[in-house]
């Protein structure tokens, strides 16, 4: 309880700015948690399916692939399914490629979803902090105009210590909300790398697949 009094006075003695600076921290965590889960979640199914398919693939089995990736609600699952749906239809590897693409186009921007805020609330928590000890020591230096010089120097000792505060807490709110941005950056990195390789590898099964066949019917219709 003592470890919340103290917050409580440190809040206090920081004067008005204070609180802004306290909101934007937890708007600031509540989205990176939102954004971590999500990620983390995203990781997982994503795996999951991946793991599924390459037991299809390496039995040669498309039509369960296709099945097993259009069925799928993760965004591996959309990005391959446009590919895999052409499998058979279309003999050019760029036309796949294209399909693929475009589900990397639609999937990528839903990972990066509100990540930036973060980095943007620790600027504004940082800059508040700022602002909030400037206010402080333009408001100290008014109050102190008339005092005689001794008081004046008590005075102003005691208020640019509590302007002060507001400097420490934006730097205190604007750090980790810095960090976890950077965190959410390289998780999201990871994901959209996770993607482009099985998108590769996919590819590359698709087109010894398609260049077998047409091998073989090269054989076949050799007289």
């Amino acid at each position: 309880m003592e470890f919340f009094f103290s917050i409580k006075r440190f809040l206090d003695e920081g004067g008005v700015w204070m609180y802004p600076i306290l909101f934007i921290f937890i708007i600031g965590l509540a989205i990176a948690t939102e954004r971590w889960l999500k990620l983390s979640k995203v990781k997982k199914n994503n795996m999951r399916l991946w793991n599924k398919l390459q037991a299809h693939f390496e039995e040669g089995d498309f039509e369960s692939s296709r099945r097993e990736a259009a069925e799928s609600p993760t965004e591996l699952g959309m990005v391959l399914s446009l590919g895999l749906s052409r499998q058979g239809s279309v003999r050019r590897r760029d036309d796949i490629e294209i399909a693929m693409e475009e589900g990397m186009m639609e999937v990528i921007p839903q990972l990066e979803k509100r990540t930036s805020f973060i980095a943007l609330f620790a600027n504004i928590a940082t800059m508040l902090g700022l602002l909030g000890t400037i206010m402080g020591l333009i408001e100290a230096f008014g109050a102190v105009a008339n005092l005689s010089a001794a008081a004046k120097a008590e005075a102003l000792t005691a208020s640019i210590s509590t302007a002060m505060n507001t400097t420490a807490f934006g730097l205190i709110a604007g750090i980790p909300l810095l960090i976890l941005h950077s965190m959410l950056t390289a998780k999201t990195s990871q994901i959209v790398d996770s993607f482009e390789m099985a998108q590769v590898k996919t590819l590359n099964i698709m087109t010894e697949f398609m260049r077998k066949q047409a091998i073989a019917t090269a054989e076949n219709s050799t007289p």
